[in-house]
């Protein structure tokens, strides 16, 4: 198995000191940087909002992984886009049209994903894989850190990478929730290639990081 790509969540990353976090995670081996914005609406949590990912863009030329678990999610498309996100992914459900976000994405220069919640089944896919380069699997329910991973999806990563093969397509198949070395190492088996983990890679403090990071990519050899 090839090693996966980490893009370290900062939602579990010191508030008060965002872009040291942020330059740190990039220095320690980061592929991406996660970003999680959360209203306290379409999940039981608040998170931030374009301003403070604007103010981040700066610390670090990575990737900005943006996950919007935002409804109505279109509002919020050209802000994010604007303030330096490279791949938006959005939750269908956020709706209320699941394509045309995707074509207001791509619109915006940006790489579309979508995400998939624990009970959302994948057959969502079907209608949007032709145009979206990024699917997210929720291995727990989303608004907060630290949950432990849910085993059930990983036949929903197993289902999502044969319509990705089928398709013949490159999108990129991501898992967020409950990441560690050993549910990372199932993760890609299964067929992931992207690994999103908070606590996993930012316990034990900057000094740490590095060596975080490559024990979740091991995970994925």
């Amino acid at each position: 198995m090839a090693q996966p790509l980490v893009s370290p969540s900062i939602l579990s990353a010191d508030f008060a000191r965002l872009g040291d976090e942020v330059r740190a995670i990039d220095k320690a081996g980061a592929d991406w940087i996660h970003v999680d914005v959360m209203d306290g609406h379409f999940v039981p949590n608040l998170t931030i909002g374009p301003m403070v990912v604007k103010a981040l863009r700066s610390h670090s030329t990575k990737p900005f992984d943006v996950h919007l678990m935002v409804s109505p999610v279109d509002p919020w498309l050209e802000a994010f886009a604007d303030a330096g996100a490279d791949v938006i992914t959005f939750h269908p459900e956020a709706g209320p049209h699941a394509h045309r976000t995707v074509q207001a994405i791509k619109a915006l220069g940006k790489k579309a994903g979508i995400s998939l919640n624990p009970a959302t089944p994948v057959e969502v896919l079907d209608y949007l894989i032709a145009e979206i380069d990024l699917v997210l699997v929720m291995s727990v329910n989303p608004g907060f850190g630290g949950q432990s991973f849910i085993t059930s999806q990983l036949d929903k990563i197993r289902a999502i990478r044969q319509r990705i093969d089928a398709s013949g397509r490159a999108i990129h198949l991501e898992v967020d929730g409950g990441i560690n070395p050993e549910t990372a190492l199932q993760c890609v088996a299964a067929g992931a290639d992207v690994l999103v983990a908070g606590s996993a890679v930012f316990s034990g403090g900057a000094d740490r990081y590095a060596t975080n990071i490559a024990a979740l990519k091991r995970g994925g050899t």
